[in-house]
């Protein structure tokens, strides 16, 4: 059976709910102030198990992170290759306003930590066949890229958060980009959805392109087909984790044998109940609750 790694992060999430965004020299009072557990990495491994694929989750945290371990394990996820000797565990302050928009401020933490010797531990019992999903908030990116092709893997990467070290890596062993019009703007030098698209197919002609376009919904691109979803109505209660649980359904229903235009639908789905609730990993739904769910497009 085909097993799904995730190679990602795991923070303590500090949500601070706010009336607008702090300005450069401004003091406010939040409104609010929750902890809740997060990270790309773990958003998308709850995001994953929930939509029922089998999910192995790698990474690294501190003496203060058992408590997203057990969360990953509540859900379904196997949590043995968590490295728990890091110097602390990675922690996110977030800020949330009144319309449900937020920034994000990362502290790497022990996502920063990953050492060669743990990779090639963690990816000696994946093989050929097997799928690794990586996100830009842990360390040696491009040499797990480097060794799971190695392996026979196929590699999904999502480009969040963008730098420059991405766009030097070895792109073209990637076989799924999940990335937004920022970072592929960052990564190609294009603005447009298409021409992203083809900026980055003729420079990785084999790979699949999932680009998310926020209320436009979302374009799959390939050498062969192209399609499109749009977005659902739902009241905007908060936008974190959004993109994560878009991720998790898209390469589970597509790894599950799902044709690629089900496969946007039922994620576009999934993150639409996201961004109607509070949280990131808290907020992600159950593939049950996705397919009861009785959603309007937004036309």
């Amino acid at each position: 059976m085909q097993k799904i790694l995730n190679f990602g992060s795991l923070n303590i999430d500090h949500v601070f709910t706010v009336d607008h965004f702090v300005q450069p020299g401004e003091t406010m009072a939040a409104l609010g102030l929750s902890l809740l557990p997060g990270g790309k990495g773990l958003n998308q491994s709850v995001a994953l198990a929930r939509a029922g694929a089998e999910v192995y989750h790698a990474g690294k945290v501190g003496a203060n992170g058992t408590s997203l371990v057990s969360l990953l394990q509540k859900d379904g996820v196997h949590t043995e290759w968590i490295d728990r000797t890091g110097s602390t565990t990675g922690m996110a302050v977030i800020q949330v306003d009144r319309t449900g928009q937020n920034c994000i401020l990362v502290s790497r933490g022990a996502n920063g930590e990953m050492t060669g010797a743990q990779i090639d531990a963690v990816l000696s019992s994946f093989g050929r066949g097997d799928l690794l999903l990586l996100q830009n908030e842990v360390n040696l990116v491009s040499r797990m890229i480097d060794k799971a092709a190695a392996r026979g893997m196929t590699i999904a990467l999502n480009l969040s958060p963008i730098d420059e070290s991405l766009g030097h890596g070895p792109l073209e062993k990637v076989s799924y980009f999940l990335l937004n019009e920022l970072e592929g703007e960052s990564l190609t030098g294009e603005k447009q959805p298409d021409r992203i698209c083809e900026a980055l197919l003729t420079r990785c002609p084999k790979a699949k392109i999932v680009l998310t376009l926020g209320k436009k919904g979302v374009l799959y691109r390939d050498q062969n087909a192209r399609f499109a979803h749009g977005v659902y109505r739902v009241p905007v209660v908060d936008t974190t984790g959004a993109g994560d649980t878009f991720t998790g359904f898209f390469l589970a229903s597509v790894i599950g044998g799902c044709s690629v235009e089900e496969s946007l639908k039922l994620a576009s789905a999934a993150s639409s109940l996201a961004i109607s609730r509070k949280g990131a990993a808290d907020a992600i739904p159950t593939l049950q609750e996705v397919k009861n769910a009785h959603l309007e497009m937004q036309l």
